[in-house]
């Protein structure tokens, strides 16, 4: 098929220059190599397409059809052509990225109001999934995900904080009843509010400090799907327990003294999300547009590190669920 369209361009080219010796000095194709691709698609077609003497050239009856027909035909080839030359020039079209909720809810935020200002003509489509997926199969550009869960064949490069740290809270009210744990395993008897995935298993609480690690299972009376921990954050806000989530995500709770820091010097620490795809050739302009962005933006050495009030213990009023414990 790539020879047939090399022959159908060469007999356009000689067609409308009148002549071999003309097309080759307007093709930079040499004329014996012209006339060698027309001879091949005459072959092909069966039949004459160029009638030739020493002087002239001119398109037989044959000839003049299918040359009306190639013409559009070409014509849309090199619309096509310089479509594609659009989207690497302006990026547009369609970046379609598959995150987990975390990044969702902490990462983006700080990205795309400033992208797609820079780049109105892209649409962004995000899909949530906690677990990791084949994003090709997916129909999806790139997605964001954790070391450990990357694939050596991927070209990953952070995106959002360089570090972040899980971290575990409650109300005040609650650590005043209950009082606030100094060691993960007192975690053993306080009601604890677990994030659950789709299979049904609880995900486990880690903990570490001074390089030993400490995992627990976590127990309570709620375990919220790992996609909605934001109710956790509500029902920890409403005295129902003890939540443990990303720093980031409780910071507001920390900062208006809803929530209070607990078993701090135990929060894990662990390397920051990855944007990852498939190759480094021929990256769609979307796609490319996205990881340039990221790159020249440092937006992990823009995020605050605050300390927190370990022993609050003011509860600002807020709006409340009904108290469960």
């Amino acid at each position: 098929m790539v020879a047939d369209l090399s022959a159908a361009r060469a007999f356009v080219s000689v067609a409308t220059a009148g002549g071999f010796r003309e097309a080759a000095k307007a093709t930079g194709i040499s004329a014996s190599s012209l006339s060698g691709a027309v001879r091949r698609l005459e072959d092909k077609l069966g039949v004459r397409l160029l009638n030739r003497t020493t002087r002239t050239v001119t398109t037989t009856e044959a000839g003049s059809h299918v040359l009306a027909r190639l013409q559009v035909a070409m014509a849309d080839v090199e619309a096509a052509l310089d479509r594609a030359n659009d989207f690497r020039g302006m990026p547009r079209g369609t970046l379609r990225l598959n995150v987990p909720v975390n990044a969702a809810r902490l990462v983006l935020p700080r990205i795309l109001p400033g992208f797609t200002r820079a780049f109105p003509d892209i649409l962004v489509e995000i899909v949530v999934e906690h677990g990791f997926v084949d994003i090709l199969a997916a129909g999806c550009d790139a997605g964001i995900r954790y070391d450990e869960r990357l694939t050596k064949n991927m070209v990953a490069l952070p995106i959002g904080p360089a570090k972040q740290r899980f971290a575990t809270a409650a109300s005040p009210a609650y650590l005043e009843r209950h009082g606030r744990p100094q060691h993960p395993h007192d975690l053993f008897d306080h009601a604890c509010l677990p994030a659950r995935y789709g299979s049904g298993a609880v995900a486990p609480w880690t903990f570490e400090r001074d390089n030993r690690i400490v995992e627990i299972e976590p127990a309570g009376p709620l375990a919220i799907d790992v996609n909605a921990m934001d109710l956790a954050v509500l029902a920890a806000i409403d005295e129902c327990g003890i939540v443990h989530l990303f720093e980031d995500w409780l910071r507001p709770a920390f900062e208006n003294g809803t929530l209070e820091a607990v078993l701090e010097p135990w929060w894990q620490s662990f390397s920051g999300p990855r944007l990852y795809y498939h190759g480094r050739d021929h990256v769609p302009g979307p796609l490319r547009a996205f990881i340039n962005y990221v790159q020249q933006n440092q937006w992990q050495a823009r995020l605050r590190k605050p300390r927190y009030n370990t022993h609050a213990s003011a509860l600002p009023a807020a709006t409340r669920l009904p108290v469960c414990c």
